[in-house]
């Protein structure tokens, strides 16, 4: 299954995507590594063992993208993202995880984590997924989405049912919110909808504060769960 990228408010791209790679699994860093560095635009410029390494990274190399892990030793990676977001530019960071969602991923999400990937990502998406997360958007593997979606659930999702809440939604808004849950990005779905770029943001931040969904990954999930993209 191909996991859904959306990308917003892309601004200029240097030639080469600096990444950090982070886990505690030396096998699973030299294989990250190894997929990576077979891009040509792409370049591991670090690797680490566990939050701390994480953000010497972060502080020392301009990272772009850090594909992190989340349960190591030491600190982990819900520790170093609290720390990251404290640095005056944080990288793009892509959660790396292992057959399933967790509440670890979720709390990633919350803690400003652009997305999820299983460690098994298929080479040619792992590559596009750091690429997307480079120029500012949003990483989500679908496969994971039913896991992570007790995980995220608000208190609305828990009252009503995501359906129902979805329902609520103009059948513009709805239409957006597909979009969003099929990984366009704003400039496509203004595209599609023959709307300006501008009045999509809008609806996105509109959508958002309608559902009480955090960001676009936390809002695709909303729509998958609704059954927009059956």
């Amino acid at each position: 299954m191909t996991a859904q990228f959306d990308v917003d408010g892309l601004t200029a791209e240097r030639a080469t995507v600096r990444v950090g790679v982070v886990d505690d699994e030396p096998m699973a860093r030299a294989f990250v590594s190894k997929i990576l560095s077979s891009a040509p635009d792409l370049q591991v410029v670090g690797e680490g063992a566990d939050g701390g390494e994480a953000l010497q990274l972060a502080r020392t190399q301009d990272l772009d993208v850090l594909l992190l892990d989340l349960k190591m030793p030491r600190m982990d990676g819900l520790d170093a993202l609290r720390e990251l977001r404290r640095l005056p530019t944080m990288p793009a960071v892509v959660v790396l995880t292992t057959f399933h969602a967790d509440q670890a991923v979720a709390s990633a999400l919350r803690l400003g984590a652009k997305g999820f990937l299983l460690k098994h990502v298929d080479p040619a998406e792992l590559v596009r997924a750091v690429r997307v997360a480079a120029r500012g958007g949003a990483v989500l593997d679908p496969t994971l989405t039913h896991d992570l979606m007790g995980h995220l659930a608000s208190h609305h999702l828990d009252r009503i049912g995501a359906a129902a809440e979805v329902a609520r939604l103009s059948a513009r808004l709805r239409d957006v919110l597909r979009l969003v849950g099929m990984g366009r990005s704003n400039n496509e779905i203004a595209e599609e909808l023959r709307l300006s770029d501008s009045t999509v943001r809008g609806y996105v931040s509109e959508i958002l504060a309608a559902t009480g969904c955090s960001n676009r990954v936390t809002a695709a999930v909303l729509a998958q769960r609704a059954g927009l993209l059956d």
